[in-house]
């Protein structure tokens, strides 16, 4: 088994959509970035890179090459799954934290955890994302932004 770490942050923008999980978060302020900026795919593809020793993000898919831009990052992670299975291992599970002050998000939770787990092949029940706020502490908690954390588990293909 291997485990890696993610962490992605991103800045509101103004006319941009927000996509949390795969999910559109209707009617909420967007968030800057390359792609669609969706904060936890990117924290999801960077644990599961990480634990396949496969460098980063912007290693795989650089904001200098515009066949990325506005990217869905679905798209994305269907990509870095293709890797990590090519390297002969499978997703076991992944854990999610996102930090925001708002939109609140705990009625999004269940349709990101069926999304992701749809995407990466596995059971709902292995895929955990908690959010949380920073108690308005620092630029997360002045609003600025959105930020994600999260853990990935791959084992052998096969076991």
């Amino acid at each position: 088994m291997r485990v890696g770490i993610g962490y992605d942050i991103h800045r509101f923008a103004e006319r941009r959509r927000l996509v949390l999980g795969g999910v559109l978060i209707e009617g909420e302020q967007g968030l800057a970035g390359h792609s669609d900026a969706d904060v936890v795919l990117h924290a999801v593809i960077d644990a599961l890179l990480g634990a396949a020793g496969r460098a980063d993000i912007g290693t795989h898919f650089p904001d200098s090459d515009e066949q990325y831009h506005n990217a869905p990052s679905t798209e994305l992670l269907e990509r870095v799954l293709e890797m990590v299975r090519d390297d002969g291992y499978e997703p076991g599970n992944v854990d999610v934290t996102i930090i925001a002050e708002a939109p609140r998000l705990a009625p999004y939770v269940p349709e990101m955890r069926a999304h992701i787990a749809n995407t990466m092949g596995v059971l709902q029940g292995h895929v955990s994302i908690k959010a949380t706020t920073n108690e308005g502490i620092g630029a997360i908690g002045r609003g600025e932004g959105i930020a994600a954390m999260a853990v990935a588990l791959l084992r052998t293909l096969g076991e």
